[in-house]
């Protein structure tokens, strides 16, 4: 009987991926392009938000809260804001 000569793991895994990479349909020029610049223009758009508008706003709950003297509505404020915040990561994490 003739012995079948395997591959080593490293050699079959190389064969295994280049013929994977041969199924992958891969975007054309122009696709890219418009890809990489809505991520880009999404990029921005969010850093200008949290930039913009967060920041200063989270800014002004957490001076209330910890620095001048216990400001009640922005208590209330930062507390509506973690409860809500934790309801959405736990329906987050369900749906997972």
């Amino acid at each position: 009987m003739a012995e079948v000569k395997q591959d080593n793991r490293m050699v079959r895994y190389f064969k295994e991926t280049r013929a994977e990479l041969k199924k992958v349909n891969w975007p054309t020029r122009r696709e890219a392009r418009n890809l990489t610049l809505l991520v880009l223009g999404m990029t921005i758009a969010f850093a200008i938000l949290l930039g913009v508008i967060f920041d200063p706003l989270a800014l002004w709950l957490f001076r209330g809260i910890l620095v001048e003297p216990r400001d009640p509505l922005r208590i209330i404020i930062g507390l509506v804001a973690s409860v809500v915040g934790l309801a959405a990561l736990v329906v987050g994490l369900r749906r997972q």
